[in-house]
């Protein structure tokens, strides 16, 4: 399925822009700058394919990648949280993420990125809760796990499965990622591949 030629497919901005539903759909939430851009283009194969910035806040709209004959679509979600950008505009975002969260009938996950260095933040929380309520299953995908120590990284693994537990739509299994190693990239790859043929 990955080995296919992966491409960009549309950016939404308002609702009435969305995509016929024709694939299974799995997005790709988190805090802005947390790696969703770089893991789209490790998944894929194709650098360049998600845009990648230094600057938290840049992908603004909902963005979607397909390649020929896949069973899947990947969304990459707009960053949540400390976003460089007016109120009114993130308001915007934020309106625009969880409507479509909620009315998308061939979303069968949202991988939402915690960055392993800072691990659950008060704003993951919120999302994870709009999720439960949802009733939108999600998996928690630790990014960046090559800039920690291992013992570090286990702690980070404990408190974040602990944190999960008692929330109704988070799927149990943490996935370990180093989009710059390529480390845990296989994993997320299975699950998509998984989800694609339940």
């Amino acid at each position: 399925m990955f080995r296919r030629p992966w491409g960009f497919v549309t950016s939404v901005a308002h609702l009435e822009q969305l995509p016929p539903e024709a694939a299974t759909e799995v997005a790709f939430a988190g805090r802005s700058n947390v790696g969703k851009s770089s893991l789209i283009n490790a998944l894929t194969g194709v650098k360049g394919l998600a845009r990648t910035s230094n600057t938290p806040g840049r992908t603004q709209m909902l963005n979607f990648f397909a390649a020929p004959e896949s069973p899947v679509t990947l969304v990459d979600m707009p960053g949540y949280g400390y976003a460089q950008a007016p109120k009114s505009l993130v308001d915007a975002w934020t309106e625009l993420v969880f409507t479509y969260l909620q009315g998308r009938a061939r979303l069968r996950r949202v991988f939402v990125l915690i960055d392993s260095r800072h691990g659950l933040k008060e704003v993951d929380l919120k999302v994870m809760g709009l999720l439960d309520r949802a009733a939108v299953s999600y998996q928690v995908v630790l990014t960046k796990t090559d800039k920690i120590k291992p013992g570090q990284l286990l702690r980070i693994r404990q408190d974040t499965a602990e944190s999960l537990k008692k929330r109704p739509a988070a799927h149990p299994n943490i996935i370990d990622t180093s989009s710059e190693k390529g480390a845990g990239i296989g994993d997320v790859r299975a699950e998509i591949y998984k989800l694609s043929i339940d």
